[in-house]
């Protein structure tokens, strides 16, 4: 009989970031196929989800992907948290998803900081003090400039291999920084996918001694960019209009919903949205064509292909839930139809 090792992953009931949470199922003549995964069970106690005295709550499969990473056979299996009757768990973003066609598309640019948790530092910044002013960090190549690119290909190769659909990877503005981009057809899967792809970066740089730092703004009130996901979105409309007035009247349905954007956008964002470093004020909204100080991007490729292609929101925070990001956004561009 042979064994495989099924790491089931979900996300906590932690306030007001949700956190990654892992465990180990073995399981017996494993076929590789998510109908095959089995349903299970975890102390919601310990993860902030339940009380004591009725602690159980339910891991329910909803994508499975080779695990790269681990000797034999091996699986990541990602869940969403379910009550013990069988509804979503209050801190289940994948359940307010409605895009049971997946007609959304969404590609999302996770940015983060690789963290040294010894001194409390990115990489590359010296203890006590700060390396060169950033500008020669964004796509850099050199010891100087770019700053953990083993954890940051090793990454990059261990998503592929897991089947994720990888756009690519570059190093960002500030020294430590740096981003991975993901795409999916469906707002579930780009989700399931985004935070795949994070689990594996956090367990990539355990190898190495370091952290990932999702905060939007790690660096504080400095010159030094903060980190975002920029959420990159398109469905059959945006895709095949050819309209510039279609475009400007889904553009403009995002004004008068600024609070419900925010609201899960990531936490601590208002340090990140100042206005300054490529980024419009957290209480402002625009949109503009290659404008990437704006609330909402209309990327020249949209333009130059007639109004037909997608939309970016710059807005979302590295620690937003992707999930919630696309649940936000598909009810505003629906609500603009």
């Amino acid at each position: 009989m042979a064994k495989s090792k099924l790491e089931y992953i979900w996300l906590d009931g932690y306030k007001p970031t949700q956190g990654l949470r892992c465990k180990t199922k073995i399981v017996n003549d494993f076929s590789g196929k998510l109908e095959d995964c089995p349903m299970w069970s975890f102390d919601g106690s310990s993860t902030q989800q339940a009380e004591g005295g009725s602690s159980d709550c339910l891991l329910k499969p909803v994508c499975c992907v080779p695990d790269p990473d681990r000797l034999g056979d091996s699986w990541l299996v990602m869940t969403e948290v379910l009550n013990a009757d069988g509804s979503a768990h209050e801190s289940n973003g994948r359940a307010t998803i409605d895009d049971d066609d997946d007609d959304f598309w969404f590609g999302f640019e996770q940015e983060y900081f690789l963290w040294d948790p010894e001194h409390n530092l990115p990489l590359g910044f010296p203890p006590g003090g700060y390396p060169a002013p950033q500008g020669p960090y964004y796509c850099s190549v050199g010891a100087t400039h770019a700053y953990g690119r083993q954890i940051v290909e090793k990454h990059l190769h261990m998503c592929l291999e897991a089947g994720l659909n990888m756009e690519g990877i570059n190093g960002e503005v500030a020294a430590g920084q740096w981003e991975f981009q993901g795409f999916a057809k469906g707002a579930a899967k780009a989700g399931d996918e985004m935070w795949l792809g994070r689990f594996l970066l956090e367990r990539t740089a355990e190898d190495f001694g370091v952290s990932i730092n999702w905060h939007p703004k790690p660096l504080g009130p400095t010159d030094w960019n903060g980190s975002g996901m920029h959420a990159n979105f398109s469905n059959s409309v945006l895709r095949t209009c050819g309209d510039k007035a279609v475009y400007e009247k889904i553009c403009e349905a995002f004004a008068p919903r600024i609070k419900e954007h925010i609201g899960v956008y990531g936490h601590d964002n208002d340090k990140r949205l100042t206005g300054l470093h490529e980024t419009q004020s957290i209480d402002k909204f625009s949109y503009g064509i290659s404008d990437r100080g704006a609330s909402i991007r209309i990327p020249v490729a949209t333009v130059e292909s007639g109004w037909k292609g997608w939309l970016e929101d710059r807005r979302p925070a590295s620690n937003a839930d992707p999930y919630r990001v696309a649940a936000e956004i598909i009810r505003t561009v629906k609500g603009a139809s």
